[in-house]
């Protein structure tokens, strides 16, 4: 018995010690996992790594401590309910050179959006971010803020920045050769940091095509023309109007007959349909470019701001395409090749010159197989000087391989060649000798004039057009000529740009009623393949478009051309050869965050103020931070501006920034400044 209950004491009593043994390990597992959790100590009893033999080892961060929920939190961050993630960036910058559908190939079905028609006509009453004369700028999304700019003295109220530089023009080593009428721009920081003011008494244009016959005289108060061509039915003051009975040194019974008798002498020139892009040197007041505009010809009339300097104001007051140019020592600003017929009369140019160095500019931009169109005395005046100047036109363009098609009255009409075969035939030695094969003959931003004869393309391009219209919106053969990085897909570039401009000037047409709204003068800063020109062509918009292309992007210039459009090359660093007031509309597509980092932005703006006439309005699509810095510019201009949702909509990258001098404005300032001009003589 004794035995018995010794046994069962042991037994007892190592199965209490069992017992509490177990109850021990359980004890401490778990309130080993409590202080991991708490983060004051880990505790690793075991390798992660699986073994055949399970052994017990010390952990290698034995000895160390940690914030255990700092770890976690580093690795995967908690966000507090009131926070979201950081919003995407408000541009990137893409470079997209093709529609790509969703099976990866290139296509042009695609839709651009519908506007919103209600916001659109009610522009002029409900702004997003609207000046005001008499309120400070104001702007929730500019980063900075830009006090109003001065209004520039009275003496500059047609100011051309390059070619009034009158210090510069002092400096110049010669101006023999009409150096004095070339650019010769401001340094950086001497441009314009004041608004250009308007004339006194200055008035709304009359519209097109009144224009064509009668501007106020207010708004070009100058009478210089008048009494130097008053008996050449060039132009005469009625009242408080200049009427333009269009008429010309050599065509003194009017353009239009003028215009007749160069058709009867040559019909294969047939204008408006072979004949689209025309270059008239020497204008004058353009009539007759003006008169071609009646029969679908655009011409681009150039002169130098010379003895008779508001002759190309007077032409762009009437709403005709003109530019300040000369020829003296540079390259115009055209492309080779650009057009169809090049007309000079009484231009007052010695073409036989230095070898006849001038003629051979105007061969470079005369297309293959164009005409050039000389009216002179030399052509039909029987006096020995005269007579020598005629003979010695006619060696020169017989050795330019140049075809006497036409001698009548007083008008000669040459054709130049369509392909080289007439000047790898001359004889050697013959001058001017052929353009190296290197020359460029596109590039003309600031060339030298070259003596020599500018190769025609070999494969035909340049010369091989479709007839007006079609020519608008057929791909040219020089497309593929036009340095950019996609080569395959250039025909499919090239209607994408048209329908995507066409979808988006429909909708202004019809929204804005532009239409309605007396736009004639027209400037698109950066047009690319001429898409947004061409959609106010198609959609017959009754303008007229100055295609500029950026000197800091491809050369598009030919392509340009041969859709039967006008254009030039420019920097817009620089200032622009025009008068002030000169654009109805100015349109920026994707300039600004380009030029921005070669240019200044405020430096643009002021150059734009400057062309842009009083009730005249801008369109800059742009992305969104270059759009609200260019606003508080505007605001500071006293331009009434609104930012732009795209049709895209509100999570594009992009806006619209919509502005408009109003006349009003411009008058109530000029006012403005007159009273306190006053008041300092007092």
């Amino acid at each position: 018995m004794k035995l018995f209950l010794n046994s069962n004491l042991l037994r007892n009593s190592i199965f209490f010690k069992i017992s509490a043994f177990v109850l021990i390990s359980v004890a401490c597992f778990f309130l080993g996992k409590h202080w991991s959790e708490d983060g004051f100590r880990r505790l690793i009893f075991f390798s992660a790594e699986p073994s055949r033999s399970p052994i017990v080892a010390l952990s290698p961060d034995f000895g160390k401590t940690y914030n255990i929920s700092g770890l976690i939190y580093e690795s995967h961050p908690i966000l507090p309910p009131s926070l979201s993630p950081p919003p995407p960036p408000d541009s990137v910058e893409l470079k997209v050179f093709g529609i790509v559908n969703e099976n990866g190939t290139m296509s042009d079905e695609f839709q651009i959006g519908d506007y919103d028609v209600e916001s659109a006509e009610t522009l002029g009453n409900q702004t997003e971010f609207e000046s005001s004369d008499d309120d400070d700028i104001k702007s929730t999304t500019a980063r900075v803020s830009v006090r109003k700019f001065e209004i520039c003295s009275e003496n500059m109220t047609e100011y051309i920045p390059c070619l009034d530089n009158v210090e510069a023009i002092k400096r110049l080593n010669s101006t023999a050769r009409g150096e004095r009428f070339e650019r010769n721009c401001p340094n950086d920081g001497m441009g314009l940091n004041c608004t250009v003011p308007i004339p006194q008494g200055y008035r709304s244009p009359i519209p097109w095509p009144r224009s064509r016959d009668e501007v106020w005289f207010n708004n070009v108060p100058h009478t210089k023309l008048v009494e130097d061509k008053g008996g050449q039915n060039w132009i005469y003051k009625e009242n408080d109007k200049f009427k333009f009975p269009g008429g010309g040194t050599q065509f003194i019974h009017g353009a239009d007959q003028y215009l007749d008798q160069i058709s009867q002498m040559i019909p294969d020139i047939s204008f408006g349909n072979h004949t689209r892009v025309v270059l008239d040197i020497g204008c004058g007041v353009a009539s007759f470019g003006a008169y071609l505009m009646s029969r679908n010809v655009l011409t681009m009339s150039i002169a130098p701001k010379d003895v008779h300097e508001n002759q190309i104001q007077f032409a762009l007051e009437r709403g005709v395409p003109a530019m300040v140019a000369a020829f003296t020592t540079r390259r115009l600003l055209y492309p080779s090749q650009a057009f169809d017929l090049v007309h000079c009369s009484r231009c007052r140019i010695n073409w036989t010159r230095d070898d006849g160095i001038l003629l051979l500019e105007v061969n470079r931009m005369l297309r293959a197989g164009g005409y050039f169109v000389w009216a002179a005395q030399p052509v039909y005046k029987h006096e020995k000087a005269l007579e020598e100047q005629w003979e010695e036109m006619l060696n020169l363009t017989t050795r330019l391989c140049w075809v006497l098609v036409k001698k009548e009255g007083y008008i000669a009409i040459w054709q130049k060649p369509v392909n080289n075969t007439c000047y790898l035939s001359r004889g050697a030695g013959v001058s001017p000798p052929l353009c190296n094969s290197e020359d460029d003959p596109d590039n003309v931003w600031y060339v030298d004039l070259k003596a020599c004869i500018t190769r025609i393309e070999e494969n035909g391009y340049g010369a091989n057009l479709a007839p007006w219209p079609a020519r608008l919106l057929t791909p040219p053969d020089r497309l593929q000529t036009i340095q950019i990085d996609s080569y395959i897909a250039r025909k499919e570039l090239f209607v994408a740009e048209s329908k995507y401009w066409k979808e988006i000037i429909s909708n202004y047409v019809n929204a804005l009623h532009w239409k309605q709204i007396g736009l004639r003068n027209v400037l698109d800063m950066r047009a690319g393949f001429g898409g947004f020109a061409a959609a106010l062509a198609e959609l017959k918009v009754d303008c007229w478009v100055l295609n500029v292309i950026p000197v800091s992007g491809p050369n598009t210039l030919p392509v340009i051309y041969d859709r039967g459009l006008l254009g030039v090359m420019h920097d817009w660093c620089e200032p622009f050869d025009t008068y002030p007031r000169t654009y109805d509309l100015l349109h920026a597509a994707g300039l600004f965050s380009i030029e921005r980092k070669r240019c200044n932005m405020t430096t643009m703006m002021l150059e734009m103020d400057r062309i842009l006439r009083p009730g005249g309005r801008v369109y800059i699509r742009d992305t969104i931070n270059v759009t609200s810095e260019l606003q508080e510019i505007g605001n500071a201009m006293r331009w009434h501006t609104s930012l732009r949702e795209t049709a895209e909509g509100p999570h594009s990258s992009y806006r619209v920034l919509l502005c408009e001098k109003r006349f009003e404005s411009s008058e109530k300032r000029r006012t403005k400044k007159r009273r306190k001009t006053k008041g300092k003589r007092a």
